[in-house]
C-alpha cells in the first residue's frame, strides 16, 4: 500500500468534492456538546486526521487540541492548525497530562480498534482526559445488522485541477468489514497515479459501545442519523 504523500494528499479533496461540509459538522458537534455542557471551553479531537474539523472547531472553543496516529495526516493537520496542540498518539493508550471539556472522535475511527476490550480501554482514556461533566462524542462504524456486505462505493471529483476517482468494495470478514479502496488521481503535470489501501474495521455491536462508555464512567445515549448515517454516541462523564 502506498500511503505517505499519496492518499493523505487527496483524502480531503475526495470528501470535500463529494460535498462533505466540515464547517457545518463542526457547528453541529459544538452545539451537541454544549447542550450537555454549556460552559465547555476546550476540545480534543481524537483521530483528528488532517485537521479539517479542528480548523472550524477552533473558532467555536477557546482551546483545541488533537491526537492522530498517522504521521502524514498529522503533518497536514499541523499545517492547518498552527495554534493547536497536536500530538502523535494511539487512542488506546494516549496520555497528554491535560483534561478537556469535550472530546470528539469522528470518521468511525474507533472501528479500527480490534476488540471490545480495546474499545473499553479507549473510553477509559477519553474519561481520563475529560473534566467532570465533560462530553465525549464518538461516531461509530456500522453495526453488524446495518452493514451491507458487498457494498461498492464510487465517486469522481474534479478539484484543484485534478480529477480523482475513488472506488471501494466492502465485505464481511469474521466480525469486521474488509474494505478495499482504490484511487486514480490525474493531473496535467502528474499524469495518472494509482493508490490503494485496505482496512479491517470492526463491526462492534451497539451494546459493545454502550458497555465501554458505561464502564468508563459515562452516561451514554445513541443519536441518529449522524453526519454519515451511522449515528453518534454521546457520553457525559460522571
Amino acid at each position: 500500500m502506498m500511503y505517505a504523500d499519496s492518499i493523505a494528499e487527496v483524502y480531503d479533496l475526495v470528501y470535500q468534492g463529494r460535498g462533505k461540509d466540515y464547517e457545518v459538522e463542526a457547528e453541529e458537534l459544538a452545539s451537541l456538546a454544549k447542550s450537555r455542557r454549556p460552559d465547555a471551553r476546550t476540545l480534543l479531537d481524537v483521530a483528528c486526521g488532517t485537521g479539517l474539523h479542528l480548523r472550524h472547531l477552533a473558532g467555536l472553543f477557546d482551546d483545541v487540541g488533537g491526537v492522530e496516529l498517522a504521521p502524514d495526516m498529522l503533518s497536514i493537520a499541523r499545517q492547518r492548525n498552527p495554534g493547536a496542540a497536536l500530538h502523535l498518539g494511539d487512542m488506546r493508550d494516549f496520555d497528554l497530562g491535560h483534561r478537556y471539556d469535550v472530546i470528539t472522535c469522528m470518521f468511525s475511527s474507533v472501528g479500527h480498534l480490534s476488540t471490545p476490550g480495546e474499545l473499553e480501554s479507549t473510553m477509559h482514556r477519553f474519561a481520563a482526559h475529560l473534566t467532570p461533566g465533560g462530553v465525549a462524542v464518538v461516531e461509530p462504524w456500522w453495526f453488524p445488522e446495518t452493514f451491507t456486505p458487498g457494498y461498492v462505493g464510487a465517486s469522481i471529483v474534479e478539484v484543484d485541477g485534478r480529477t480523482i476517482s475513488r472506488v471501494s468494495h466492502s465485505v464481511r470478514e469474521g466480525g469486521a468489514t474488509r474494505i478495499e479502496v482504490h484511487y486514480l488521481v490525474a493531473g496535467p503535470d502528474t499524469g495518472i497515479r494509482h493508490f490503494d489501501e485496505s482496512h479491517l474495521i470492526s463491526l462492534f455491536e451497539r451494546a459493545d459501545y454502550e458497555r465501554a462508555f458505561e464502564r468508563a464512567g459515562f452516561t451514554v445515549e445513541y443519536l441518529t442519523p449522524g453526519p454519515s448515517g451511522r449515528g453518534l454516541f454521546v457520553g457525559v462523564r460522571g
